[in-house]
Parts: C-alpha cells; sequence; structure tokens
C-alpha cells in the first residue's frame, strides 16, 4: 500500500478549477442544510453534516501536501490530535475562551509540523511515509500516556468553547454555521497559496524538485513551510473536531485515521480541494449509510473505494466530470 501511494504522489496534479462553479455549488448545498434539517432529525443532520465538514478540513489540508506537494503523509491525523488536545487540556484547567484555545491548538499543532516536518522532508516516496507513520504513531501514544487527562479513556469536555465568556458554541446550529465558516476561510486560504507564487514552487518541488534548485528556490524551505501550514489547518479541524463531539480520545491520532483522512482524498479526487471536501463528505455518509445496515460496512466500502480508484482515476470528481463529457459528446 505504502508503495502505491508513493507512486500516485508522482502523478500530476490537477489544475485547479479557476471557475468556482462547483465549490460554490457545494458551499451553498452546506449553507442550506440547516434549513433542510428542521424537516427531519434535525440535531442528528446538524452533528453529521458538521463531523463533515470538521473532516473535510483535515483531508484539505493533506490534499493540499499530497495532491499538490507530492507529500503523501500518514500521520495527518496527529495535527487533529494535537488540536483537539489543546481544547481539552485547557478546558481541564478552565480555560475554555477559544481567543486562548484556538490559538493553541493552530500553535501546537504547527510546531510538531516544524519539528516533525524538518526530519521527515530529508527523506522521500516510501521512507517518507514510514516516517510520518511513525511520528503519527509515537504522538497517538503520548496521548495515551496522559492519565491525568484520561489517557487511553480520552477525556470529556464539559463546556464548548467560549468567545469572551459567551458560550455561542453551546448552539449546535451556531456551531455548525462556525464550522462552515471555518471551512470556507481554508478553502479560501488554500486556493490563493495554490495560485500564489509560493504554490507554483511548490507544485514545481512536486514535479521537478532538481529543477527548482537550479533555478534558486530552497525547495525544502518551502516544503516545510507548506506541511506547516497543512499541520496548522489539521490542527483547526482538531479544535473544531473537539467542540463537536465535547470529548478528546487518543484514537483521533491513529493511523487508522489518518489513513481515513488519506481515503477521502483519493476518493473525492487528489490534487482538487474541492474534492476533499466531496471525499470527506462521500466517504462519512456512506459509512453512516452502510453502518445502519450492517457492522461490516467496510467489506462493502472497500470493493467500492478499489472501483473507484481503477475506474475512476480523478475520484468522485473525475467520474463525474468523465460522465459529464460522455454525455456531452452523446
Amino acid at each position: 500500500m505504502a508503495q502505491t501511494l508513493a507512486a500516485s504522489s508522482t502523478v500530476p496534479a490537477r489544475r485547479p478549477d479557476r471557475s468556482g462553479l462547483l465549490p460554490a455549488m457545494i458551499f451553498l448545498v452546506l449553507a442550506l442544510i440547516p434549513a433542510a434539517a428542521t424537516l427531519g432529525p434535525e440535531s442528528y443532520l446538524l452533528g453529521l453534516f458538521t463531523r463533515v465538514m470538521v473532516f473535510a478540513i483535515a483531508a484539505m489540508a493533506l490534499d493540499f501536501i499530497c495532491g499538490y506537494g507530492g507529500l503523501v503523509s500518514f500521520g495527518h491525523a496527529a495535527f487533529v490530535g494535537i488540536g483537539a488536545y489543546a481544547v481539552g487540556i485547557l478546558g481541564a484547567h478552565g480555560i475554555t475562551d477559544m481567543l486562548v484555545s484556538l490559538p493553541t491548538a493552530l500553535l501546537a499543532s504547527a510546531i510538531f509540523a516544524y519539528l516533525t516536518g524538518t526530519v521527515c522532508l530529508r527523506t522521500k516516496s516510501v521512507y517518507f511515509i514510514m516516517i510520518t507513520l511513525a511520528f503519527g504513531q509515537m504522538a497517538y501514544f503520548i496521548a495515551g500516556s496522559l492519565a491525568p487527562y484520561g489517557g487511553d479513556d480520552g477525556l470529556t469536555i464539559r463546556l464548548r468553547s467560549t468567545l469572551l465568556g459567551f458560550p455561542f458554541l453551546q448552539n449546535d446550529r451556531t456551531l455548525y454555521y462556525f464550522v462552515l465558516l471555518c471551512l470556507f476561510i481554508a478553502y479560501l486560504m488554500f486556493r490563493a497559496i495554490v495560485y500564489s507564487r509560493f504554490g507554483r514552487v511548490f507544485r514545481g518541488a512536486r514535479e521537478n524538485p532538481t529543477r527548482m534548485a537550479t533555478l534558486g528556490f530552497d525547495v525544502f524551505r518551502f516544503q516545510r513551510v507548506g506541511y506547516v501550514i497543512a499541520g496548522a489547518i489539521g490542527g483547526l479541524a482538531g479544535f473544531l473536531l473537539a467542540n463537536a463531539t465535547e470529548f478528546v480520545s487518543p484514537a483521533y491520532m491513529s493511523w487508522q485515521r489518518s489513513g481515513e483522512l488519506i481515503i477521502m482524498v483519493l476518493f473525492g479526487g487528489i490534487g482538487s480541494l474541492h474534492g476533499a471536501i466531496v471525499g470527506a463528505a462521500g466517504y462519512l455518509l456512506i459509512e453512516e449509510i452502510l453502518g445502519g445496515i450492517t457492522e461490516q460496512w467496510k467489506l462493502i466500502f472497500g470493493p467500492l473505494l478499489v472501483l473507484v480508484v481503477l475506474f475512476a482515476r480523478g475520484g468522485l470528481l473525475g467520474l463525474a466530470g468523465a460522465m459529464r463529457g460522455r454525455l456531452g459528446r452523446g
């Protein structure tokens, strides 16, 4: 599997969608979910799609380094877990204001990304995948050893993050729109980075690092900055996940969770920021539907994912594009 992922990182990323039509439609649908939820089990639907958007943020950060930078990380969930534990640990000490907890989550994840990235980026291909996995598991076992904060059993968060003492995230609908706002800002930020001079160098280092170095660019420095940005946004996803679930657990950092994020990126279409949103939604909604049918839902989802990877190289977005092309020719 590691060799397959490493090989996939050499496939050119999809050209960014400059029209913005599809992303606009995705965000419009997400904005209308609360209104539609009033017609059904509102609390359930809001919780489900809040979770979808949280993981979409984490998947988008992974897609940034994987799809545009060619850096296939198998430890990305560590950043999510660190962001979540920042909320849980501060909350355990009575610090719930997001003006403190949110910057702490971002900074802690960014520092971990900087330190581990400095080591990981010295390696390439399968070795990079394996060392990110090792650092991710290191974070997982450290979290499990934090006995004062629940250890392996996790930590319950008694109060969601506040803003200047006002508990505005206690309302599920408000939390939903706050997560949607964070997703939108993260998307715009990554989109701007991809089109920027930094983004061109970052993508160029993916295609031909030797040529970029010959042109005078410090490839290692550019890749490390990109890795730190992705780590910080992973911390943002962790901050939101902790508030959404009101619980923190070492399981947030496990290699299985990192694998799920990679699947979301592949499922939606690697090298497309809004593809990460589609992939996260597709994965979690299929999990929810099949999970209601059988506990062995992964036995059904696994072959489905294989078919998508084999016959739709661009994931769900690639499949939709191919079908649209055939209908147009018809």
